[in-house]
């Protein structure tokens, strides 16, 4: 049996087919699918396959490092933020790893920037063989990520 993914409260995980080598999530067991802070989202379509470039800010608290990112988009849903309030998003579908373990997971796209976190972790990407302990952090280990965004 393969053995379990264990998550604490926040995590770093990296978004490699999005260019992102580190960014730190809120494990959300409250929310169903994860969420990306993003910005200077334009759809677009190529050779009639329906795409979305956006920016991010993978780090907390700054503004300076800028990942331009393009996905094929899945879908678009209505979501509802923690306050209740409803906006159509894009989901795009793109490979997430935390420690050792790589998983294929959906993220909606949507300006997070009065949030703390840069990422939340939802529930349909913890849906298989993940354990979820509330009172720890980082236990797939604690990155200085500013090293991966060439910051001194």
């Amino acid at each position: 049996m393969n053995e379990p993914l264990r998550l604490g409260w926040r995590e770093w995980c990296a978004l490699p087919d999005l260019g992102i080598p580190a960014i730190k999530a809120k494990v959300d067991t409250g929310a169903k699918t994860s969420c990306l802070h993003t910005f200077c989202i334009e759809p677009y379509y190529e050779n009639g396959i329906y795409f979305v470039r956006f920016n991010v800010h993978p780090l907390q608290k700054n503004d300076t490092v800028i990942v331009e990112c393009t996905a094929p988009v899945k879908d678009e849903r209505e979501v509802s933020d923690s306050g209740g309030h409803k906006e159509m998003r894009y989901i795009i579908e793109t490979r997430m790893r935390i420690g050792d373990k790589e998983r294929l997971i959906e993220m909606s796209l949507t300006n997070r920037d009065s949030m703390r976190f840069r990422m939340l972790l939802g529930r349909r990407a913890m849906a298989e063989n993940t354990l979820v302990d509330p009172a720890a952090s980082y236990l797939n280990g604690k990155l200085e990520a500013r090293s991966l965004y060439d910051l001194a």
